[in-house]
């Protein structure tokens, strides 16, 4: 997928969230092994250097990963040196000289404007290839775009069949910024790959609904980060090989509930 500055990122990559010291390390090699070229972290997940050594341990070149990390919600708070100090040591952390993508986690008040700034010092560095948000809404964005010298490459936010985000979608789009779904299967109590329309698809292609679920939205046009579990890695690249009839899409856009798989993640109401 090419983003507004020129780059661009794989479509489907592989998601670190909850993953911590070996199990982080270990997946995100053996994902890259695989074929994925995409990896996501975060400050926040406190798995960074397992993440980097994870990479380093695949023997795939460096240039050919697509990495990255965001800015954690705490320390924007604490102003700018402390946002930069933090990118700083993502990157020793990740064992780079550059993150690929450098995303603001949350949309948190009265602290994006100057995380921002950092980062778009850290674009003019070299030290950040791209940068973007994650979680928000429109007017979020609107009122980012407002002093950005930099536009945002990517939206990151939640979408699965239960949460199809459809007029946020368009809006990014409508924005030149791609939009990058996390949790496509849901999560915590939301049970998306259980529900009976996906599992009668499944029978239909002859694919699991996990591979239905993530058709659905690389056929939306939008990027994705499943979590990296080696068992699913082959199933999961494989979803680039079929498709979806057009009646097929919009019934799995049809169970759309607007419903978040944790109300914590509201950005609305997130109580940070």
């Amino acid at each position: 997928m090419r983003l507004n500055n020129g780059f661009e990122i794989p479509q489907i990559g592989v998601g670190t969230w909850t993953l911590r010291g070996e199990t982080a390390r270990q997946n995100v090699c053996l994902a890259l092994k695989a074929g994925f070229r995409h990896v996501d972290t975060a400050q926040g997940y406190e798995n960074e250097a397992e993440v980097g050594q994870g990479i380093a341990d695949s023997g795939v070149p460096r240039q050919e990963i697509f990495v990255t990390t965001k800015v954690n919600t705490g320390i924007m708070r604490m102003g700018k040196q402390a946002v930069a100090d933090s990118i700083d040591e993502s990157l020793a952390k990740l064992n780079t000289d550059y993150i690929d993508l450098l995303l603001i986690h949350w949309p948190v008040k009265d602290c994006v404007r100057l995380t921002w700034q950092v980062m778009e010092d850290y674009v003019r560095q070299g030290k950040a290839r791209s940068i973007g948000v994650s979680n928000f809404n429109r007017h979020h964005l609107d009122d980012l775009l407002a002093y950005a010298e930099i536009r945002p490459a990517i939206n990151q936010i939640e979408v699965h069949p239960l949460m199809t985000q459809e007029e946020n979608i368009a809006y990014n789009h409508g924005l030149g910024i791609q939009v990058e779904a996390w949790g496509p299967f849901g999560q915590g109590d939301i049970d998306v790959v259980g529900h009976p329309v996906l599992q009668s698809l499944a029978k239909k292609y002859q694919k699991t609904a996990s591979q239905i679920v993530l058709r659905w939205i690389v056929q939306r046009g939008l990027i994705t980060i499943p979590r990296a579990k080696p068992n699913h890695f082959a199933e999961n690249l494989e979803v680039m090989a079929f498709s979806l009839s057009d009646e097929d899409m919009l019934a799995i856009s049809a169970l759309n509930q607007n419903l978040r798989s944790n109300v914590l993640n509201d950005p609305e109401t997130f109580p940070w």
